[in-house]
């Protein structure tokens, strides 16, 4: 396989799997402000309004029967996003997190998920029709906290249809997102990482993340480890420095934007994998498309909560 190629002139279809939660907002006074977060659903959403008519961006996910996942689903329509494939499972409820930020806008998160219905998304019944629709899709994006809520048997579901995918010239798009809380253990996750990472033509990677998994030693390793495995894009995002990138043998160093203050960093990594991928699916050079993720990276983060207004 070759780097991410553009989109062709047919309106291509993106299937974004993951988990999506109540988000909880602590406020400086201490009071809650409920809205709706995570990783991949950010993700879709700043997709969707880049690419707007452009593509068709799916979320995949499963819910419960609840007002919550009601009001979830609402959202996700008026931002465009298509929910054919979101199941919604009797009697369960979507996770919850609080997030708390301190002065200089760094984030804590509490987590409440054990019982999300997310868990069962690939174990169902009712999950085989969603498996044999996702192999035909143009492009599979999902994370390594996707791998993780999906448990050891929707994993092995989602393997095989990315090999299906991929077997029919989809592009399968990872953001490693490592949670170590989400893991029974380290070894666990490494597991479950080396036996998708094959399967990847872009890789968007947080340094932080691939150092507390692998012990990467530099960004240098991190590049060595997944030439060695074959994937023809890598991203290294790095917060405030300049992301690396590796695509076809070159690499590139495009400098991030600066802000004057820093309000919350919550999707800030989400955010920029979405801008990155919108471009280069549009027919964007690697750098232009992170000059497109720094710029709405920058954005975000002057924003308390995981999405931007319009």
């Amino acid at each position: 396989m070759t780097s991410l190629s553009p989109l062709g002139p047919n309106t291509p279809r993106i299937a974004l799997i993951g988990e999506c939660m109540i988000e909880l907002q602590q406020r400086a006074d201490g009071s809650l402000q409920q809205s709706f977060g995570g990783d991949t659903l950010n993700t879709a959403v700043y997709l969707s309004r880049a690419l707007g008519d452009k593509a068709q961006v799916d979320y995949v996910t499963a819910l419960g029967d609840d007002s919550f996942s009601d009001a979830m689903c609402q959202s996700w329509a008026e931002e465009g996003i298509g929910l054919e494939w979101v199941q919604r499972l009797p009697g369960r409820l979507p996770g919850l997190y609080c997030i708390q930020t301190d002065a200089n806008g760094e984030r804590r998160f509490l987590y409440w998920r054990n019982e999300a219905a997310v868990r069962d998304c690939f174990t169902t019944p009712a999950a085989e029709p969603v498996l044999a629709a996702l192999a035909d899709y143009d492009v599979l994006y999902f994370s390594g906290i996707t791998l993780a809520v999906l448990g050891a048997q929707g994993r092995e579901k989602l393997i095989q249809t990315l090999i299906e995918a991929r077997q029919r010239d989809a592009r399968i798009v990872f953001d490693n997102n490592y949670r170590p809380r989400l893991w029974a253990s380290q070894e666990e996750a490494r597991a479950a990482y080396r036996s998708v990472l094959p399967h990847i033509d872009l890789a968007l990677l947080t340094v932080d993340d691939e150092q507390a998994l692998f012990h990467f030693a530099d960004s240098a390793a991190v590049f060595d480890a997944y030439a060695q495995i074959g994937t023809p894009e890598v991203v290294l995002k790095r917060g405030a420095e300049a992301c690396l990138i590796r695509c076809d043998g070159e690499t590139f160093e495009v400098p991030a934007q600066k802000v004057a203050r820093v309000v919350d960093t919550t999707a800030a990594g989400d955010s920029f994998s979405a801008a990155y991928l919108a471009r280069r699916l549009l027919g964007g050079s690697p750098v232009e498309a992170a000059q497109a993720g720094h710029l709405l990276a920058s954005r975000v983060i002057q924003v308390p909560g995981a999405l931007i207004p319009k």
